[in-house]
């Protein structure tokens, strides 16, 4: 039997406990470049533990609803950044601990002009860019040490495309 989620617009509010969403909003900062550029100024909680930052490209197949998850991982040493390069949502799957365990999924749909950055140790799942293969900017940490968990579900999770949550964690 699958457990069902139903994907909510990913906002920073109903985000923050998993991660930043990085978006432009409101007036820029600082402007430079002889005016002809507005600063976003540091978007993004990064923490990239003992380690470096470094930036990789991803370039992910096309994923669709229903999506089925059954498996999350986590990052230990660091935090994730994914910044889509051909403005391609995502879905994006995260999850609460408890335990060393992900409970209490959640999954939302990034809207135009919208990255993420997911703290250290939150549960997520894998890149899914939504309707057609997309291109990622990804800033991760790069150092020694395992900076991979993986859980894999006994009962796989479903992501439809809409109404309200369900089933057990």
């Amino acid at each position: 039997m699958s457990r069902i989620l139903r994907p909510m617009p990913l906002t920073a509010e109903a985000f923050t406990a998993y991660g930043d969403v990085i978006e432009i909003a409101g007036a820029p900062d600082k402007v430079i470049n002889q005016g002809m550029c507005g600063r976003h100024h540091d978007l993004a909680h990064l923490d990239f533990g003992t380690g470096k930052a470094g930036i990789s490209l991803f370039d992910a197949k096309a994923r669709s609803l229903p999506h089925t998850v059954d498996m999350v991982e986590r990052h230990p040493e660091g935090s994730q950044a994914f910044v889509p390069l051909d403005g391609v949502p995502m879905l994006v799957v995260v999850a609460d601990d408890l335990a060393g365990h992900p409970v209490d999924l959640k999954a939302f749909i990034s809207g135009p002009g919208q990255s993420i950055n997911l703290f250290r140790g939150t549960w997520h799942g894998v890149l899914a860019p939504l309707g057609k293969a997309g291109r990622y900017a990804v800033v991760d940490r790069i150092g020694a040490g395992t900076n991979l968990e993986e859980h894999w579900f006994p009962e796989p999770w479903i992501v439809e495309a809409s109404g309200p949550d369900s089933g057990p964690d």
